[in-house]
């Protein structure tokens, strides 16, 4: 199977990785993503797409290995959205800290709108894989999307729906 070497692709990736760790998992909000119910193949998965880029730069990634790591991104969207952004304010102000109050307070004032524009990019990334995957699939035999059953959700996960 070839490796995807797309520049679009990258720089979606790049995108995704920089806005997770930036807005999604900072100093603040780290500890309480933690503590959501992810199984560790999940975060691992997770931390591939979104910490590891440099890794599959220049190598390029496989269809599939992106696929499962978007959507275990995709879980921790759901995730977030159902058991962390109901409770956010209320944990995050429990923190000792007060240097930080203001810091923590954007964070927890835009973690909904960040969560968004994450799954937004998800989304994003998941179309233009889903196209390239079809464009690389020789006539006659099925494109890799098509064969990895949980991709049936993510659509739902990203959306909320």
């Amino acid at each position: 199977m070839d490796r995807i070497k797309d520049t679009h692709v990258i720089r979606l990736i790049e995108t995704i990785s920089e806005h997770y760790r930036t807005n999604i998992s900072n100093r603040f909000l780290r500890p309480l993503l933690l503590q959501l119910q992810l199984d560790k193949n999940t975060w691992d998965q997770i931390e591939l797409l979104t910490e590891k880029v440099e890794l599959f730069r220049f190598q390029g990634f496989h269809f599939d290995e992106l696929y499962r790591q978007l959507f275990a991104c995709a879980r921790l969207v759901e995730s977030a959205r159902n058991n962390m952004i109901p409770s956010l304010r209320a944990k995050l102000s429990a923190s000792q800290n007060s240097q930080d109050k203001i810091l923590r307070d954007m964070a927890a004032s835009n973690f909904s709108s960040n969560l968004q524009l994450f799954a937004d990019q998800l989304n994003d990334l998941y179309l233009n894989l889903v196209e390239l995957d079809k464009k690389s699939t020789p006539s006659g035999h099925k494109p890799v999307y098509s064969t990895i059953q949980e991709l049936s959700n993510v659509g739902r996960l990203l959306v909320g729906h």
